[in-house]
């Protein structure tokens, strides 16, 4: 996986896009997209499935919509996987890493999990029904304007708030928040962690310094997931794990993934281990 674009200037150039221009996205970036994406990896060594639509090309009898949430969008990716542990969250590292691409390539983005009609679009994308096809994104040039339904979801969602430092990041224990002072060369990378994008903006992890690794963990929002045969939320700690990693890579920082190094500390209500992130060859 070939990353050469600016990860400061992705993240903070990404914004959910609703309301999309006539405009179609030129082929041959359509063809750099495609070539991107079949250049995915994830950390997580799970298999992620892309799925490319052209909704102007779509047979006129399949019934697709977002109920209202996405307009003027022709072109889409979707994502399958087999479900089983951490392929939830192989498949938010990916997508976000793709997401971020296409925000670098001047395009338009709106992660949809729950406001799309998974039939119509499984069927037009050629979906198997053993398939778990979780995400989809519509993709293409920006609007002038927001329509009135996406400036609602917007504030209701508080879209442009993010949490703060003190309640996302901590150091030894969740006692004890972490500053950016204590971070030092961490303090960019869990940054780009803090400004990344989760379903109705939850932002669900939490990270943990410890020792010489990096703990993730998840928030589980009590009845947030109960409408889906799987936790949503681990999407979300996939997109902090491609935000994490790409970040750590672009300074030079050397570690990796482990799935096994939870810390044995007294956890907050609603908190669950999901992963951590170990530093090679220095202390933090």
């Amino acid at each position: 996986m070939n990353i050469n674009f600016s990860m400061e200037e992705s993240v903070k150039k990404r914004y959910s896009v609703r309301n999309y221009q006539e405009q179609e996205v030129e082929l041959d970036k359509r063809k750099a997209i495609e070539t991107f994406v079949n250049s995915m990896d994830n950390p997580f060594e799970k298999k992620v499935n892309f799925h490319f639509l052209d909704n102007g090309e779509t047979k006129s009898q399949e019934k697709l919509g977002t109920y209202g949430v996405i307009k003027g969008a022709k072109q889409y990716i979707g994502t399958t996987i087999n479900l089983e542990p951490l392929s939830l969250e192989a498949l938010g590292y990916e997508l976000e890493v793709v997401i971020l691409y296409l925000a670098h390539l001047g395009l338009g983005t709106c992660w949809l999990g729950g406001t799309f009609n998974r039939k119509g679009f499984a069927k037009a994308m050629d979906i198997g029904e053993s398939e778990i096809f979780p995400i989809i994104t519509p993709y293409g040039y920006a609007a002038t304007k927001k329509h009135i339904k996406e400036i609602a979801m917007r504030k209701m969602i508080q879209a442009d708030h993010r949490k703060e430092w003190s309640q996302l990041f901590f150091k030894n224990d969740f006692h004890n928040p972490l500053t950016k002072e204590e971070a030092r060369e961490l303090a960019f990378p869990l940054e780009m962690v803090r400004l990344g994008p989760s379903a109705s903006n939850k932002q669900p992890w939490r990270i943990l310094i410890n020792d010489n690794a990096c703990h993730f963990y998840e928030y589980k929002e009590p009845g947030y997931s109960e409408r889906f045969s799987y936790d949503i939320q681990r999407v979300d700690m996939g997109i902090a794990a491609a935000h994490f990693d790409l970040s750590v890579k672009e300074k030079g920082i050397k570690g990796h993934f482990v799935t096994a190094g939870e810390p044995k500390i007294e956890l907050p209500e609603n908190l669950e281990y999901a992963f951590s992130w170990v530093r090679v060859h220095k202390d933090i």
